[in-house]
């Protein structure tokens, strides 16, 4: 049992779990700045920060970088690391919330952009506010669903 948890912990990709928080935080911003000024563009903007860290992994978005460059250096003591798994996932919610936006702009459906950023923006603000990331909840109670 010890050589199968072993070979399974061994494959997990852990990522600086501050990283994650410093992301949303941006998000956050993104996503009220184009919910005030409905802006097509900046969700296209957000929607590949998105893609990059659904396909790629959070530890390869633009915001990732910006924290490793100007943020992690400043910081001291032991980096808590988390499995980037919750993370991807949250990630990939957002991505989807982010099409439905662009979406409901290139369709010239305001209530649909504004619902979907609404969403989003809520979702990043816990993360970002309360280090509490709902897609990665959500993929938590999948994975305990999925081995039930």
């Amino acid at each position: 049992m010890a050589v199968l948890n072993q070979s399974v912990t061994n494959q997990v990709k852990l990522i600086d779990a501050r990283g994650p928080r410093f992301s949303a935080g941006i998000t956050t911003l993104v996503l009220a700045l184009a919910l005030v000024t409905q802006s097509a563009v900046l969700i296209a903007i957000q929607l590949a920060v998105f893609a990059i860290g659904a396909f790629a992994g959070p530890a390869k978005t633009p915001y990732a970088f910006l924290y490793k460059k100007f943020v992690k250096p400043r910081l001291r003591g032991e980096v808590p690391t988390e499995d980037a798994r919750p993370p991807q996932f949250a990630q990939s919610v957002g991505l989807i919330f982010a099409v439905v936006a662009l979406a409901g702009s290139l369709l010239s459906i305001p209530v649909l952009f504004t619902v979907a950023v609404g969403f989003a923006l809520f979702a990043a603000f816990l993360n970002a506010a309360f280090n509490f990331c709902l897609g990665c909840e959500i993929y938590l109670i999948a994975v305990r669903i999925i081995k039930k």
